[in-house]
C-alpha cells in the first residue's frame, strides 16, 4: 500500500503523507503515489482546493529517505532521483487548484521543498524548517536553492543550507513564508480552504496562473496556457475546427 493517500471531502482534496515511523521521509513509492494523485486531482474538475497533510506528531516531513538514494550511482541519482522528484514537486507547484501545506511538525530538506511547492503554508507552533543536506554530503535537489529563494530572503536560505541552522515557525512567519503559525494548523488551513471554496473556481485558476507567470514559476507555459484558454473561447477556434472537420477552407470572422 502507498504511504501517500488521497482523501476526498466534497470539493476539498487531501493529500496525506502516512509514513510516521520514518517521520514521513519520502521514498520512491511515495513519490510515485504523489505523482499519480496529482494527476487525478488535476483532471478532477470537482476538486477546488487541496490540503497537503501528514500523519506524524513531530514532523511534517524530514526529507528524502536516505535508503531510497544512498546506493544509487551518480547517474541514477541525478537522472532519476533528483530530476524525477523535481518534476513531481514542479507538478504540485503548478497545480491549477489552490494548495495549502499543513505543517504539523518539522519540515526538513525535501519536506521543506515540498511545502514550498504549495501556495500557502500553515505551521505548528514550535516547529522548524531546515535544509540539512550538506550534513550527509549532498545538496538540496528538489528546488531548495531555486523556488525557496523566491519565498525566503537569501541570507535565511544560506543560514539553513550553508550553516545547518533551523528556522523556527515564528521567524518564518515574520518573513511571509507562512500564512499562519497555530496550535491547530489543520483547523487554520481548513478555514483558509473554506474561503477558497467560496470563490469562482475558474477565476481562482486563472489568477493563480497569472501570479505564477509574474513570479517566474514556469512563465512560458503559464503564458501559453492563458493564451490558449482565450483562443479556445473564440469564434476563430470554432471556425477552424469546423473547417478542418468539413475539409474546407476556414473563413474566420472579423474582429
Amino acid at each position: 500500500m502507498s504511504d501517500v493517500h488521497l482523501i476526498r471531502q466534497g470539493a476539498l482534496a487531501e493529500l496525506r503523507l502516512d509514513n510516521p515511523a520514518k517521520m514521513n521521509a519520502l521514498d520512491v513509492p511515495m513519490l510515485a503515489a504523489l505523482d499519480a494523485h496529482l494527476d487525478a486531482i488535476e483532471r478532477d474538475t470537482t476538486v477546488r482546493c487541496v490540503l497537503l497533510t501528514a500523519e506524524a506528531a513531530r514532523a511534517f516531513c524530514t526529507g528524502a529517505d536516505i535508503n531510497g538514494w544512498g546506493d544509487l550511482s551518480p547517474a541514477e541519482f541525478a537522472r532519476h532521483w533528483v530530476r524525477g522528484g523535481h518534476r513531481i514537486f514542479d507538478r504540485l507547484a503548478r497545480l491549477s487548484k489552490p494548495t495549502i501545506a499543513v505543517l504539523s511538525g518539522h519540515a526538513f530538506g525535501g519536506g521543506l521543498e515540498l511545502a514550498a511547492a504549495c501556495d500557502l503554508r500553515v505551521m505548528a507552533t514550535g516547529a522548524s524548517l531546515a535544509l540539512p543536506e550538506a550534513g550527509v554530503g549532498i545538496v538540496p535537489g528538489w528546488s531548495g536553492t531555486q523556488r525557496l529563494m523566491r519565498l525566503l530572503p537569501e541570507p535565511v536560505v544560506k543560514e539553513m543550507a550553508l550553516f545547518g541552522h533551523r528556522v523556527k515557525a515564528e521567524r518564518a512567519l515574520a518573513f511571509g513564508f507562512l500564512a499562519a503559525v497555530s496550535d491547530d494548523p489543520r483547523a487554520d488551513a481548513l478555514a483558509l480552504a473554506e474561503r477558497a471554496l467560496g470563490l469562482s473556481p475558474r477565476a481562482v485558476e486563472i489568477t493563480k496562473a497569472m501570479i505564477h507567470a509574474a513570479a517566474g514559476e514556469d512563465r512560458g507555459a503559464m503564458v501559453e496556457a492563458l493564451g490558449s484558454a482565450a483562443i479556445a473561447a473564440s469564434a476563430d477556434r470554432d471556425e477552424g475546427v469546423a473547417a478542418f472537420r468539413a475539409k474546407r477552407t476556414a473563413v474566420f470572422p472579423g474582429t
